[in-house]
């Protein structure tokens, strides 16, 4: 055989991929779950399992057996892999389900009180028991915002400080520093609005001003722990090269280190707003309840949504109730629109 037809064939011979998986028919993929939904519908009828929940126990149950009986048709470490790829299946269902069906709970009970005037009214002419088309959260929705500005002034600066004197400083306290903020972000939250009733209500009055203290006490670690992180994945040789080019460590930091770090310090701080975003504890203590539009954040109470929703679910009458769950659909979208911002935020950090 001439060097040339060998090359020929060679070239026709293309390698295998092991480690590439075979895409499965839709016979393998169907077979298993038919399988599975038989042996389920069997337990159900059999057991005391009903409903639902009962229904989902015994098909990941079957499903698992079925994925390893399957995957032993071929070898050991087939039907292992099944049953791994079942059993993380499974868990990611049993985490998405509940979520899901949070979701979907809120916005359906809560679609019917949202309309255009539900953002631009407030409650300050309407009763618990007034037509769904009167009355909105206009002034939960701007006092939930003032509150939370006014956290973020007081947390985010101290919790990134205090990143940078763990991370970058290293005092001699920074352990010290490091146990405090870990503890603080183990603290109720009823806990915290308890010391500021205690310093600030108790002397003075409730107001917004009291309500963002306190959800600043809750935010900061969250801040500062988040940040700590970022902040350790700037890569030394940074602060090794502006050092070695006679740079200050206060130059260094400020210059170099917290603008590399830059978008991973707002993904921290809207991870902070979002942890605080929806606590109702601190603020029954703190700022309370309006039902007038205000922009004032001392020497009277604030509405916020936290404080929406529990004010109108305490009423009890059906439009209340359905007013508390549209208030919770406006927080909860409140609430993605900031992850959404922090996973924008994470990707240019990446970057």
């Amino acid at each position: 055989m001439s060097n040339s037809e060998t090359t020929s064939i060679m070239q026709e011979v293309k390698p295998e991929k092991p480690w590439i998986n075979r895409k499965q028919s839709l016979r393998e993929v169907a077979r298993p779950l038919f399988i599975a939904t038989l042996i389920s519908v069997a337990i159900v009828l059999v057991t005391g399992l009903a409903g639902p929940l009962g229904f989902y126990v015994a098909f990941v149950l079957s499903f698992i057996v079925v994925s390893f009986v399957d995957g032993m048709r071929h070898d050991k470490v087939k039907a292992i892999d099944k049953v791994m790829t079942t059993l993380i299946t499974a868990g990611f269902a049993t985490a998405f389900i509940p979520w899901a069906s949070i979701l979907l709970t809120v916005f359906k009970r809560g679609a019917s009180a949202i309309y255009f005037g539900f953002f631009t009214n407030d409650m300050s002419v309407t009763a618990a028991d007034d037509d769904l088309g009167m009355g909105g959260l206009s002034h939960a929705l701007v006092g939930s915002l003032l509150i939370l500005l006014m956290a973020s002034l007081v947390a985010i600066p101290f919790g990134i400080i205090t990143a940078v004197y763990i991370t970058e400083i290293k005092g001699k306290f920074s352990g010290v520093v490091r146990v405090v903020v870990q503890s603080m972000s183990g603290v109720p939250s009823v806990v915290a609005g308890l010391f500021i009733y205690a310093i600030v209500v108790s002397r003075y009055s409730f107001s917004g001003l009291a309500g963002a203290l306190a959800l600043a006490i809750l935010m900061l670690p969250t801040v500062a722990r988040t940040s700590e992180e970022v902040l350790k994945l700037v890569p030394e040789d940074l602060r090794s090269s502006a050092y070695a080019l006679g740079a200050s460590q206060t130059a260094t930091t400020f210059r170099i280190v917290l603008p590399t770090a830059r978008s991973g310090l707002i993904t921290a701080s809207m991870l902070g707003l979002a942890r605080v975003a929806g606590e109702t504890a601190p603020l029954i203590l703190t700022a309370y309840y309006s039902a007038i539009y205000s922009l004032k954040i001392t020497g009277q109470p604030l509405a916020s949504l936290p404080m929406y929703i529990f004010q109108n679910f305490s009423t009890g009458t059906d439009t209340a109730l359905t007013r508390a769950w549209g208030g919770a659909a406006v927080l909860l979208s409140f609430i993605f629109i900031l992850f959404i911002f922090a996973r924008i935020a994470g990707r240019g950090s990446r970057k």
